[in-house]
């Protein structure tokens, strides 16, 4: 296992050694920074040469461009920009603002200097507030490098797909402006180096996406915004004393001075206070077993759109936070509550588990968004084991599997979204009946890309989520030294047993949803018994007739479940699904534009994982030893 391991990246998941420090390390050494400004000659390891101040300038073009574009789409369109009408002009705005976006970040990736991914890089620091030391500091390394480009392709897509599809609800303009501003805060929170930025940006996605869920949302849409805005800015209050208690006393709330220090300025009594408070914050965003349930009623109730902004960013805010600011500020502290982080991370991987083989069980009602909301918990469960062992393999794990995560789950988002724009319903009995909906069949191509978003999300070999989830288990095979290395194995024991559960949950998705009777040429469903090929002539609109109820309009309760979870039997040898008798659109050409990059990537880190441990390695060995090579 070492030797694959280590085979993985330059430096990858080197062995700790025996001497002191969280993973083994020595301390570094004084007036060393590990998160200082990069060497001068940065330019050996970058695919495109790039100086320091173009660097910096695309950096901020990041973070600020888009606050300016959605303060933009507040604005009235020029009339030679209008096209069809306002509405387009704006949707067309937003597209158009989020690739700006997104080619500056894709341009930062190239510039990076992987050779220096543990230094800062791009770096912007001038004083803000000086007399308490609260600086405009930006920077990207190998941690948060791959998160600016995440969100800012997930910005993208979905901008692309509300183009296509525009949601129902709000006003566009309102709808550009929200997801513009999400993004802008979700890439400054990946990109500030200022605790006071930091928890500045952390705040910054609230309010959007409480709009987008409660103005564009389906069911229960106020209920899920209200539950969400509650939890997370209750966490946040908690989370503001721990990080005003850390920069108060160590004198800086400089992100680079307070991770060289390795917390040697802080008490062990207000390092524990602080990653108490700061971690039920990031606990709650995460979000971790017990404090995760508001997301399902979010992920169910919220837009496309909203749901790839959720699942594929703002949670992974909650975790970036425990590796950027928990474990390098505070390293005694958060020893302390490691094992309780392990053991509720575990929980985590079993709880959402089981609550996915519940909504997929026939009869259950389940909904799919609902389904896939659990399944995350469940996935960044094994991101949080990982950071709980506080090894670099642990973080490595976790870094990887937030990327996989995003990647995947977005991925599935848009999937599960498009599925309910085509049935009107994404309530898995409704949508597969007693026999499967037969996507095979109906839209074999948007059949293969759910499935393969299936397999991918539960962790198949090759793909990207497997790499994570094996190296989070690895981490917690060995935690760091002062762990509890019996509960360690135990939790590595539940997760696992977890990989088990997920495989079972997706696959009985995929057979619910892609098989079941063969489709008639007009792509509607043949009953059982009628032999292939066979016209079933008047008689099948009879046979074939739902049983049930229309689908409610948004806003109303979803339907009481249909079905007994019994298998058909002679008396009852068929019930199709709701809408069998109804076309089921093939992927379209812009859903496969959009969401062909989300597959790419899936399989290149899956087949190539050395390009984000890469990065991630060297950046995760700074932090665990305060700037010790």
């Amino acid at each position: 296992m070492a030797h694959l391991l280590g085979a993985l990246a330059p430096h990858a998941l080197r062995a700790s050694a025996s001497a002191p420090g969280i993973a083994g390390t020595p301390p570094a050494p004084a007036g060393t920074s590990h998160l200082a400004g990069a060497p001068a000659d940065l330019a050996s390891g970058t695919l495109l040469g790039l100086g320091d101040t173009v660097q910096s300038v695309l950096l901020l073009i990041v973070v600020l461009g888009p606050l300016v574009g959605a303060v933009a789409a507040l604005l009235p369109a020029p009339p030679g920009l209008r096209g069809r009408g306002p509405e387009q002009a704006v949707l067309r705005h937003g597209v158009t603002v989020s690739a700006v976006i997104l080619a500056a970040a894709l341009l930062l990736a190239l510039g990076f200097d992987r050779d220096q991914a543990a230094h800062i890089q791009a770096s912007t620091d001038v004083s803000w507030i000086a007399a308490y030391d609260i600086r405009f500091h930006l920077g990207v390394d190998g941690i948060s490098l791959p998160l600016l480009v995440l969100t800012a392709l997930l910005t993208f897509l979905c901008a692309l797909h509300s183009y296509f599809r525009p949601p129902k609800g709000g006003t566009p303009r309102a709808f550009v402006a929200l997801l513009l501003l999400l993004e802008g805060g979700a890439l400054a929170a990946f990109a500030v180096l200022d605790l006071v930025l930091f928890f500045v940006a952390f705040e910054t996605v609230l309010i959007p996406m409480y709009f987008l869920i409660a103005c564009w949302g389906g069911a229960k849409r106020e209920e899920a915004a209200w539950k969400f805005i509650l939890f997370t800015l209750v966490g946040s209050a908690v989370m503001l004393l721990g990080l005003l208690l850390i920069g108060l006393r160590a004198g800086t709330f400089d992100m680079v001075a307070l991770a060289t220090d390795n917390g040697s300025d802080l008490s062990k009594s207000v390092q524990v206070t602080a990653v108490l408070a700061i971690g039920l914050g990031l606990a709650v965003k995460s979000p971790m077993w017990p404090l995760h349930s508001w997301l399902p009623a979010a992920h169910t109730a919220a837009p496309t759109a909203g749901s790839v902004m959720l699942a594929g960013v703002l949670l992974k805010m909650g975790t970036y936070g425990f590796v950027r600011v928990a474990i390098p500020v505070a390293p005694e502290g958060m020893k302390v509550f490691a094992p309780w982080l392990a053991v509720l991370a575990a929980a985590g991987i079993l709880w959402g588990s089981l609550a996915c083989l519940q909504l997929v069980r026939r009869g259950s009602g389940g909904d799919l968004k609902r389904l896939v909301a659990y399944s995350s918990v469940g996935h960044m469960g094994f991101v949080l084991l990982g950071i709980a062992s506080m090894t670099p393999q642990g973080l490595n794990g976790a870094l990887f599997a937030n990327i996989a995560h995003g990647l995947i789950t977005g991925l599935l988002f848009f999937l599960v979204g498009g599925v309910k724009d085509r049935a009107g319903t994404s309530v898995l009995d409704r949508l597969s009946g007693s026999a499967g909906a037969a996507l095979y069949g109906r839209a074999p191509r948007y059949a293969v890309l759910l499935a393969f978003a299936a397999v991918a999300s539960l962790g198949l070999p090759g793909l990207a989520g497997f790499w994570g989830e094996m190296l989070t288990m690895y981490g917690a095979f060995d935690p760091a030294s002062g762990l509890p290395r019996a509960t360690y194995l135990t939790c590595m024991a539940v997760a696992g047993f977890g990989t088990l559960l997920t495989a079972a949950y997706l696959l009985l998705v995929v057979r619910r949803l892609c098989m079941g009777p063969a489709p008639l040429r007009d792509n509607s469903l043949l009953p059982v018994n009628s032999p292939l090929g066979e016209d079933p002539g008047p008689a099948h609109a009879e046979k074939a007739a739902p049983a049930t109820t229309p689908v409610p309009a948004r806003g109303a309760d979803e339907p009481a479940p249909l079905l007994l979870d019994t298998p058909p039997t002679p008396a009852a040898p068929y019930e199709p699904p709701a809408l069998a008798e109804r076309p089921f659109p093939e992927l379209s050409a812009p859903e496969a534009v959009a969401w062909t990059p989300l597959v790419a990537l899936t399989v290149l880190a899956g087949l190539w994982p050395a390009l984000l441990i890469g990065l991630s390695d060297p950046a995760v060995h700074k932090l665990l030893t305060g700037g010790a090579a």
